[in-house]
């Protein structure tokens, strides 16, 4: 049977969207077609006629290569001054009802321009506007080539995205046609398809029930007709203003936002959203209270949150969705002025439930006190919102909506409609709020509160999707039964985390949370670590201390921000009514400590800046980061209650349990671990101390949702055992290939492999080894047999060989793979360059092994040689831009002789200052320049290393450029300089400046 052509699939999809009442337009095929039907649309919808010469001044003023600018200007009512000097105040499209608009589809189109000539596939055009660019592939090529084509389409100097209508793209389809996603369009810096980020956010769309549209007609019938994509531009997409960025929803958060907007309209009640943690609930939130801003019915939303440190984290959240969406309110009479505040930007509120509760407990003694000095309090002034339609969005509600308050707020708003989202649901299970009733006692849940559930998308569904990792989980078992009160079980938990840190965090690429069971437990563990740290590095030579932090709360002693952090750490607080001089003192200590560490000056009379510079530095952790450098990170943070909910870091990927969970709590605690990098954090990874299977196992079923026969399956990666017998599977795949090629199974052999295609092959073989590796490597319970079988099955030699020659093959192939000739299976290849980045081999890790191992007094051991230095170099993708000039430096050096690690760093800082100056004379000398003024323009340009605005050709004016068109010279100095650019750049990036990219 023959497979179906791209063609094919196209010519289907322009078929399908004629079904949907879009209008073919087969004239539309080059740039002057397209911006004649915008201005036939253009001129019909704003009921003017311009002159040539003012839809050209039109054309220059609204095509703008910045995204976030041009995707402004669609949504709202621009100005545009006429020949006459009259203004016309215009749109784009019809922002008023997307619905009324025209919708076109249009292929084939080409974008010819003096630096690229691209094609695209299929675009649907609202109003004559580009909106949507669909890419498409045969079946057996991945989308992700596609989106690969989109960026490099981007990439190109020229594009069509930058220098006509197409700057308008909104949305971005890729299909094979039995896979289909869809993303949002971004300036550069968001829209990457690179080694460290993979391209996320790519999206798969979805029915409410979470089953997937995957197939492209049944995508286009779902998400393509008119309305339904109008919808989606004009109501579920988020212009980010402090990040110049563009968000689209996710499927399942357009309908948890339609179901609360529906439930408001058609006044149902109350209702409660049950997302996982990590889903983006503050989007899908934002969301929901922005639409109710244009809902003249609803007096205020309030969106309440149960912590300071929350309450401050939405409000940033919301302010980078909007600019001066919420305001912070500092105290409960600034929230009573904006809750009585007519200004429209004060009708969504963001706060505290506890400052929610004192305006609204008339018995409180702030109240009380206001009525004996006759003054209104808080509560009698809030009584002309009494039979106001009031709308409340609780964050968490679990934590917060089971107690005094959410009486208080049903009673004194009686129009009221309240919702709560949560990722861990109230059951009967898990309830733990008694209510009281006669002589009946009962426990409340979420279902009581908020009598209905709207929408769900568990956790089982976001892992099943890929938006948070599943977990592994690694019991430790003691000999007996432990005494988890006792030295001997603490001392055997650290040294199971000094063995085990490393593998877990993949050399300390991530960082990892030990949660403790009470406050005196956290200062022990501290101590503990300070002492079994500088003992274990005086018997392994090579061991790196870890940095070591705690954070808990202190004695509240009458600070209201404290007393209202604790209201959520229940240990804490209990913790801190015994001894709490001695906690306070302790506390203090751990403080001074970590102020040496880094160079801060926290103290417990300002703990808020200590707990937000914690979490600043967790989230900080990237490896390599030269920006912020390892000691200025953190390794392990010791808790009790702090930073288990509600704190979320991509770089957090390891938590340490030795402390009672169960329910809710446990899976809040988990959920820290598994937010979505790229492949080399393929899970969460869970170290219990504590034996709580069962416990595991009760809190799987409970919020599996519907999929509670298959929650382990979904929930936990495969036992080592299973993915042992892939990757020996996989390597011996990898043995096959190279043998069907007449070739041993050597690395050194790859260079043999007779064609591109046979290369190919070697890539896609290879890549399936090393992603397996890769979850081999962060298995924290192998045994030593499992590990033995590991190493035979392709030893660690070998395997740093294949991965050089991995990445130097890969490396060729990408250079052809957009050529006209390429072969097919050359054009279908994704690299995953993430895959072989290593978190260990970096410049400091290589300059270091030469100093230390290469370069001893001859009467020294030299533990390395020069070849496995080189290899080691060789074998990560985030060397490959410098290894070169590492290894020609490394060669060069005399062997014996005795440098210090200085001496080499400075010995190749000269090596490439040489190498550079002999590079840019041979510019100089191609170009008719002088050698200095050529410098003088590289110095102006590194020393700066960001423009600040300025363009390269007012960099470049001083030089006098000999050629006749000044332009044509000038791109091809620059074509000539980006390479010697990039590589100084990466040479300043080692030094710890911010690369620069031309």
């Amino acid at each position: 049977m023959d497979l179906v052509k791209e063609a094919d699939i196209e010519y289907g999809l322009v078929g399908r969207l004629q079904d949907l009442k879009y209008t073919y337009r087969p004239d539309i095929r080059d740039l002057n077609a397209l911006e004649q039907n915008f201005r036939e649309k253009f001129e019909k919808l704003n009921k003017v006629q311009l002159t040539d010469s003012e839809f050209e001044k039109l054309s220059t003023q609204i095509i703008d290569p910045d995204v976030f600018a041009a995707s402004n200007s669609l949504r709202k009512t621009n100005t545009f001054f006429r020949e006459d000097g009259t203004p016309l105040h215009y749109t784009l499209v019809n922002i008023k009802d997307w619905c009324k608009n025209d919708f076109e589809v249009i292929n084939q189109l080409r974008i010819n321009t003096k630096n690229s000539n691209h094609r695209y596939d299929v675009i649907v055009l609202i109003n004559g506007v580009p909106v949507v660019q669909i890419e498409l592939k045969t079946l057996e090529v991945s989308p992700n080539k596609a989106m690969q084509q989109i960026v490099d389409y981007k990439n190109d100097a020229g594009n069509g995205y930058t220098n006509s209508l197409m700057c308008f793209m909104q949305l971005f389809i890729v299909s094979n046609k039995s896979k289909t996603f869809y993303f949002a369009n971004n300036n550069n810096e968001h829209f990457a398809f690179n080694a460290d980020e993979q391209f996320l956010p790519v999206y798969t769309l979805a029915t409410e029930d979470n089953k997937k549209i995957n197939h492209l007609y049944d995508f286009a019938d779902k998400f393509l007709s008119k309305c339904t994509l109008g919808q989606m531009i004009s109501r579920y997409m988020v212009l980010v203003a402090s990040e110049q960025k563009i968000l689209v929803m996710r499927p399942y958060q357009i309908y948890a936002v339609k179901a609360i907007v529906d439930c408001i309209h058609q006044n149902r009640g109350n209702g409660y959203i049950w997302h996982t943690t990590g889903s983006g609930k503050t989007l899908t939130s934002f969301k929901a209270s922005t639409l109710l801003k244009d809902n003249p019915d609803i007096e205020k939303c309030l969106f309440v949150v149960d912590r300071k440190d929350l309450d401050r984290q939405t409000r940033q959240e919301f302010n980078k969705f909007q600019e001066g969406s919420v305001e912070e309110n500092t105290n409960t009479a600034i929230l009573v002025n904006r809750m009585l505040s007519t200004d429209y930007a004060d009708k969504v509120i963001v706060t505290t439930i506890q400052k929610l509760g004192l305006a609204l407990n008339q018995n409180s003694k702030r109240n009380v006190k206001q009525r004996e000095e006759n003054q209104k309090s808080y509560y009698d002034r809030l009584a002309p919102l009494r039979d106001k339609r009031v709308v409340f969005i609780f964050d968490e509600c679990h934590r917060s909506q089971f107690g005094e308050n959410h009486d208080a707020i049903k009673e004194f708003f009686p129009k009221a409609q309240l919702f709560g989202f949560t990722g861990t649901p109230i059951f009967t299970e898990n309830a733990t709020y008694k209510t009281i009733e006669g002589d009946q006692a009962s426990y409340k849940t979420t279902q009581d509160v908020f009598q209905q559930e709207l929408h769900a998308y568990t956790i089982t569904n976001a892992i099943e999707d890929r938006n948070v990792l599943p977990f592994h989980i690694d019991y430790f078992t003691a000999e007996g039964q432990p005494d988890f009160n006792d030295l001997s079980h603490k001392m055997a938990v650290i040294h199971a985390i000094l063995k085990k840190h490393d593998k877990a965090t993949d050399h300390r690429r991530f960082n990892a949370i030990l949660a403790t069971s009470s406050i005196a437990d956290a200062i022990e563990y501290y101590h503990l670590f300070k002492q079994n740290q500088r003992e274990y590095a005086q018997v392994n030579e090579d061991y790196a201390p870890l940095n070591i932090a705690c954070v808990f709360s202190p004695p509240a002693e009458g600070n209201r921000d404290i007393l209202q952090l604790q209201d959520d750490l229940q240990q804490e607080k209990a913790d801190n009514q015994i001894e709490p001089n001695k906690k306070k003192a302790a506390l203090t200590q751990i403080m001074a400590d970590y102020n040496a560490q880094y160079g801060t000056n926290h103290s417990i009379a300002e703990f808020d800046g200590y707990y937000q510079d914690i979490q600043q530095r967790i989230k900080s952790q990237k490896y390599p980061n030269k920006d912020v450098p390892h000691k200025d990170k953190i390794d392990i943070i010791i808790v009790v209650d702090m930073l288990l909910t509600g704190f979320d870091s991509k770089f957090l990927n390891t938590i340490y349990v030795d402390k009672n969970l169960k329910y809710h709590g446990l899976i809040q605690a988990f959920s820290r671990t598994n937010r979505v990098i790229n492949d080399n954090k393929p899970k969460g990874n869970i170290l219990d101390f504590r034996q709580q299977e069962e416990a595991v196992d009760n809190a799987m079923v409970l919020f599996s949702g519907a999929h509670i026969e298959r929650a382990k399956e979904i929930w936990l990666v495969e036992p080592a055992p299973v993915v042992i017998e892939k990757y020996q599977e996989a390597v011996g795949n990898l043995k096959m290939v190279m043998e069907s090629h007449g070739l041993e199974c050597k690395a050194h052999e790859v260079a043999n492999l007779k064609g591109d295609e046979a290369r190919a092959q070697f890539i896609n073989t290879f890549k399936e080894v090393q992603r397996l590796k890769t979850q081999l490597d962060q298995y924290t319970d192998l045994e030593d047999a499992q590990a033995d079988t590991i190493e035979a099955t392709l030893p660690t030699d070998d395997f740093r060989s294949f991965k050089s020659n991995y990445l130097d093959t890969a490396k060729r192939l990408k250079e052809i793979q957009n050529k006209p000739d390429a072969p097919e299976a050359v054009k279908q290849l994704d690299f995953e360059f993430a895959l072989f980045s290593s978190a260990v081999i970096d410049y400091d890790y290589i300059i270091g092994l030469v100093a230390k191992h290469l370069h001893n007094a001859p009467s020294e051991k030299t533990k390395m040689t020069k070849e496995q230095i080189i290899q080691l170099l060789s074998a990560s993708a985030n060397m490959q831009d410098y290894r070169e000039d590492i290894i020609a430096y490394i060669n060069a050096l005399p062997i014996g002789e005795k440098l210090t690690e200085k001496e080499i760093r400075e010995g190749y800082q000269q090596f490439k200052d040489k190498k550079a100056a002999k590079e840019l004379n041979a510019i100089a000398q191609k170009h008719q320049l002088e050698t200095q003024s050529l410098k003088a323009f590289i110095d102006e340009i590194m020393n700066r290393m960001i423009f600040d605005g300025e363009k390269l050709t007012d960099l470049l004016a001083p030089l006098e450029l000999g050629w006749k068109d000044r332009r044509v010279a000038e791109l091809a100095l620059m074509e000539d300089l980006v390479p010697l650019l990039n590589k100084l750049a990466q040479g300043r990036e080692i030094a710890g400046l911010n690369a620069y990219t031309v």
